[in-house]
């Protein structure tokens, strides 16, 4: 753990993706510079870990999404991270009869025609609830909602058409065999970062800023906030003086829930790698199964939505217990024998990341940019929610950690 200085340069709030990106940014620019870190760890909402002797599991982010521009992929060549290229199995590969090919056919055309008519609403220029693009009636609706659940963290009501459709998708996504979060902790081994460093006021009242953490007091002449928007929302950072701009900016930009779960999964054999499981069960609170990553003997289950708040809000081990029932209606009772709960993800408990990545509100896409902007020359902003094309991606964070390490380089403080 590093010492915690009286005073630097620049300090940057957050060891996520964003933060160490503007560390890195900012390495050779002479300037003293600390990165404080609420956690006892690198990396934020990404997070790998040996959940069983086979099994490696990234708790957060796990894809290289628009892999051919994703900042992350040249990192994990230089590191000497393997990147899998492998499809994804969302689209292909579907395993059981839970849900048959033709009723998968039947669904995937709605769901093709839904952000079709989604992407003919944003050219309107109207900036409204994603859910509007739903055909009325069609059967296939609450699993449209579901989808928007694993993709955005919530339901179509809650999803800006705008932000939607500013999102850049080559449709692209690779993986990391190591661990996507093993990668970022990686890449920010070697700045200078104090964990365990929770800040909880920035004052930029005087001529330096003033940041108290549970460490003890620093001040650096400008300062990089990087933290999740719910954070600042809800003025668990507070700013002195108060920056009403940002608190609502960050409002409109609330963090959705995706959760994941490890299954270890015995005779793992007998079933499929990269195999994907989920029925048409015509309803929105439903889970995805992803079997045999990597042909490792698990299931990783993942919950997005309203539907993950609620099983976080039931306890430890419901995440776990749901999958385990929904497979078991899946494959039969028998499977239940073979599987057993090994990791699952709570990130709206967290209470460092209140959620798992940032989702417009009809009416608010502009709040990235206005999240983005600096003030007054001192306080810089980044994080995955100020990316106005690669939002919700552990390399937007990254990128707008170096825009703002950038903006931080080319900006005089006012005197």
């Amino acid at each position: 753990m590093n010492a915690l200085p009286s005073s630097v340069d620049i300090a940057i709030i957050g060891a996520g993706a964003a933060g160490l990106g503007a560390a890195q940014a900012l390495t050779g620019s002479g300037l003293s510079v600390i990165v404080l870190e609420a956690r006892n760890r690198l990396g934020g909402r990404a997070w790998t870990v040996q959940a069983s002797p086979d099994v490696t599991f990234d708790v957060g982010c796990g894809w290289l999404h628009s892999a051919d521009k994703n900042s992350f992929v040249p990192i994990a060549r230089q590191l000497g991270f393997e990147v899998n290229k492998d499809l994804p199995p969302w689209r292909e590969r579907a395993f059981g009869n839970a849900f048959p090919q033709g009723e998968r056919d039947a669904f995937m055309r709605a769901m093709d025609a839904f952000y079709e008519r989604l992407w003919r609403a944003a050219q309107k220029g109207k900036d409204e609830p994603a859910s509007l693009s739903l055909e009325p009636g069609n059967r296939w609706n609450h699993m449209i909602d579901a989808v928007s659940t694993y993709v955005n963290g919530c339901e179509l009501k809650d999803m800006s058409t705008l932000d939607w459709d500013a999102y850049e998708d080559s449709e692209l996504n690779w993986r990391v065999r190591r661990g996507y979060g093993a990668l970022i902790a990686a890449y920010g081994a070697n700045h200078p970062v104090a964990l365990d460093c929770n800040v909880t006021l920035v004052d930029h009242a005087g001529k330096r800023v003033r940041i108290e953490t549970s460490r003890g007091t620093l001040t650096a002449d400008k300062v990089i906030i990087t933290v999740p928007t719910n954070l600042i929302a809800d003025e668990a950072i507070r700013f002195s003086p108060p920056l009403p701009a940002k608190v609502d900016a960050a409002r409109g930009l609330p963090l959705g829930v995706d959760d994941k779960v490890a299954l270890a999964l015995e005779d793992a054999e007998a079933f499929p790698k990269e195999g994907n499981l989920r029925g048409a069960t015509m309803r929105t609170e439903m889970g995805t199964y992803h079997i045999r990553p990597f042909g490792r003997p698990c299931i990783e289950g993942f919950f997005g939505g309203s539907f993950a708040r609620a099983l976080e809000d039931a306890g430890k081990g419901a995440i776990a217990a749901q999958s385990i029932d929904e497979i078991a209606g899946f494959l039969g009772n028998d499977i239940r024998r073979k599987l057993k709960p090994l990791y699952e993800s709570r990130w709206a408990h967290d209470p460092f990341a209140r959620g798992s990545y940032s989702h417009a509100l009809p009416g608010h896409a502009g709040d990235r940019a206005a999240l983005a902007t600096p003030v007054n020359g001192r306080l810089f902003f980044a994080g995955e929610a100020t990316s106005t094309n690669f939002f919700t991606t552990a390399h937007g964070a990254r990128d707008s950690g170096e825009r703002a390490a950038r903006e931080a380089l080319g900006t005089a403080a006012k005197p």
